[in-house]
């Protein structure tokens, strides 16, 4: 108690990054030449990665994540990854909760840590046997804010879409599939998969284009940059309330496609949500 106090006094004090990025394994895409039998599956949580070193919180990235006392006093003194969220399609509210440097109590009531995975020291375990030490460690803490992701088998990619469509009826953003025999691999493989009913990525904000119409007054359309230096613009998936009060110049967005021109501009760039580097 008394290191996360002091901790928390020298973050407000000194607001600068104390941590190094921690080692963890980042999703590729699915692909259909993967054999789905080879993997564990689980649903994908639309929340803010977050990282338990065994005596801190934060972000992939290293940055610190403020949570109330209450939310990790009994958590073990063990490596633990997962997920921030509270409910499905509420990624704006765990985002506007978890980066706040003083945590609001009534907010983090509302928060869940979905752990899906435990590595140990050496690196030695199988996806397959983390899976059943994180559920157990999370099992044995009782806390009802700690819930242990649930992880399950298919045997085609025939009912891993099936399943996948089953999921995103039900509003969830699509599925992760771990290795079941990978041992833990920093950065990003082919052991961790994602599977979205759609592609999205990120891009920088170049410029805010008015609208017109209806739309006078107000953002049209934002233009933005991929990491190729590509430049596009973004004109739909926008509520009226986001129309009038647009993302900022240089902040990232997430936005969904289907597939590329022969440009290489993403096709049917829609927006869903402004995407904070940091987390």
């Amino acid at each position: 108690m008394l290191f996360k106090k002091c901790l928390a006094v020298c973050l407000l004090v000194f607001p600068v990054f104390l941590f190094a990025s921690p080692q963890v394994q980042l999703a590729t895409r699915f692909s259909e030449s993967t054999h789905a039998e080879d993997y564990l599956v689980s649903e994908k949580y639309d929340g803010i990665r977050a990282i338990w070193t065994g005596e801190a919180l934060m972000t992939r990235q290293g940055n610190p994540i403020h949570a109330p006392d209450w939310f990790t006093d009994k958590l073990p003194t063990v490596w633990l990854d997962g997920e921030l969220w509270s409910k499905r399609n509420d990624f704006e509210f765990v985002m506007s909760t978890v980066r706040k440097n003083i945590p609001v109590d009534s907010e983090w009531r509302n928060i869940h840590y979905m752990i899906f995975d435990a590595p140990d020291a050496e690196k030695t375990m199988t996806f397959a046997e983390r899976s059943q030490r994180y559920t157990q460690l999370i099992l044995d803490l009782n806390l009802p804010h700690i819930i242990p992701i649930k992880q399950f088998t298919v045997s085609s990619n025939q009912e891993l879409h099936q399943v996948l469509d089953d999921y995103v009826k039900k509003g969830a953003e699509g599925l992760i599939l771990h290795r079941k025999l990978a041992r833990f691999e920093s950065g990003r493989t082919d052991n961790l998969l994602k599977l979205k009913p759609h592609m999205d990525a990120e891009a920088k904000v170049i410029k805010i284009l008015n609208g017109s119409g209806k739309y006078n007054g107000m953002m049209g359309s934002i233009l933005v940059e991929m990491p190729s230096g590509i430049r596009f613009k973004i004109g739909s998936g926008f509520s009226d309330e986001e129309r009038r009060t647009p993302p900022k110049l240089g902040e990232y967005v997430t936005y969904k496609y289907h597939g590329f021109t022969e440009r290489g501009i993403p096709r049917f760039a829609s927006f869903l949500r402004i995407r904070d580097i940091q987390y």
